[in-house]
């Protein structure tokens, strides 16, 4: 979920699910709806706009759920910090489970934690 981010997570996430990386080999697939998510991969700063949304996506999804913040931007909203628009990190707005640090995190890193929410 893109929550106000520069979009280079999200092009991170999707190259994770390319063939080179393959995520899928790890159970991790791509689905539309929270209702059929275990995990909620949110992205950007939060801003004004989108506080309610994140919200709403995890209340939406079945129990046990994991929420994981993705990139420096989600866990503190790094180069928008104190931004007039933003309204704080992922953290602040829906309780986070787990964090994949970096500007544009690693794919290497974000499998690691997807392999480690799965335990």
């Amino acid at each position: 979920m893109d929550a106000g981010s520069c979009n280079g997570c999200e092009i991170e996430i999707a190259a994770a699910f390319s063939p080179v990386y393959d995520a899928e080999r790890y159970g991790a697939r791509l689905v539309a709806s929270p209702r059929h998510a275990d995990v909620a991969l949110v992205t950007g700063p939060v801003t004004r706009n989108m506080a309610e949304p994140p919200r709403r996506t995890v209340a939406a999804m079945a129990e046990p759920r994991l929420v994981v913040a993705v990139g420096d931007c989600a866990i503190n909203c790094g180069e928008f910090a104190g931004g007039y628009g933003v309204e704080g990190a992922v953290g602040d707005v829906v309780p986070v489970d787990l964090a994949v640090p970096g500007c544009r995190g690693a794919r290497r890193s974000r499998s690691g934690s997807w392999r480690r929410s799965g335990e």
